[in-house]
């Protein structure tokens, strides 16, 4: 039996949680996703990313990562900052300014479950977000919010591409909304701007070049010596193919104060940044997902990008 009746009022619960757009895809096995996947990594994208390489069947199939799932809901919130770094200084990715969108994004949508639960009755239900083998951006697609680009990106036309992506995996059976065009075109200028050509094939993201991995991902003592003077100045992810995006032209600044950024990061120039301590590092950084790299890794990168005299 379809629970259409629910759509709206899921859709409402979640604006009023701050999630500006919602859509819903029918929990089946992903068919055309499983070769490209297999491809992606046999081909090593994932470089050192061993996680990616697991639970190959329930990152293709959400009813075996959560029996009884019939429907995936998938919610996009948006972190796109009012204010920026000095651009001289070590660039940190924009989703990273304020507090960690894992924790941030979890407690909402453990509230919109409860609301559910409360207003449908005892619906089965589980949140996700970028912390299980699911691959939101697909959802996200199958579910209308926007088309996988050339970046990689999930675009959304009326906001661009710098917002969170999450689930609810539930088991109401709700129909589904279907894709949108791809609005990409021929314009390649994501493509054209990644310093380390992790974007060579277009709609394919060679993970093991990209800027993000290397300064996130990778724990290795060193950053490899092929990526020196590429990395264009970042310390901790990297937006250049976002931000070169004619699309993002539509992004609107954010309202969820807990993406605000804490007041000294802005002022941080990059004399502050090489001598971070542990203590600076913990006020600053401590509720951030900055501190994925720990104070070590994020000096490792800061050393990294200073050029050799």
């Amino acid at each position: 039996m379809k629970h259409d009746a629910h759509r709206s009022y899921i859709i409402e619960k979640a604006k009023e949680l701050g999630f500006f757009h919602v859509g819903f895809s029918k929990a089946e096995f992903l068919e055309e996703e499983a070769p490209r996947l297999e491809h992606w990594l046999k081909q090593n994208y994932h470089g050192k990313m061993a996680y990616m390489a697991k639970y190959f069947d329930k990152r293709l199939d959400p009813r075996l990562l959560e029996p009884g799932t019939k429907t995936i809901i998938s919610l996009l919130l948006n972190y796109y900052p009012e204010k920026r770094q000095d651009p001289d200084s070590p660039q940190i990715a924009k989703y990273a300014y304020g507090k960690d969108y894992h924790h941030v994004i979890k407690e909402k949508l453990q509230q919109l479950l409860l609301t559910l639960r409360q207003e449908i009755g005892d619906i089965q239900g589980r949140a996700f977000v970028d912390s299980a083998p699911v691959m939101d951006k697909v959802w996200a697609q199958k579910a209308g919010l926007g088309w996988i680009g050339k970046s990689t990106n999930l675009i959304q036309p009326r906001n661009g591409s710098f917002f969170f992506i999450a689930e609810l995996f539930v088991d109401l059976e709700i129909s589904p909304d279907g894709h949108i065009k791809d609005y990409c075109g021929t314009c390649t200028r994501c493509i054209d701007a990644c310093p380390t050509d992790a974007l060579a094939t277009p709609y394919i993201i060679d993970g093991s070049k990209c800027i993000s991995y290397l300064t996130i991902e990778l724990k290795d003592a060193d950053l490899p010596a092929a990526f020196k003077d590429k990395m264009e100045n970042w310390a901790f992810g990297c937006d250049i193919c976002q931000d070169v995006c004619p699309w993002n032209r539509f992004s609107k600044v954010q309202n969820e104060k807990a993406f605000e950024p804490h007041p000294e990061f802005l002022n941080l120039n990059t004399q502050d940044w090489e001598a971070l301590n542990e203590d600076t590092f913990r006020m600053l950084f401590g509720k951030s997902a900055i501190k994925r790299t720990k104070l070590s890794g994020l000096k490792r990168n800061i050393q990294f990008l200073k050029k050799e005299e």
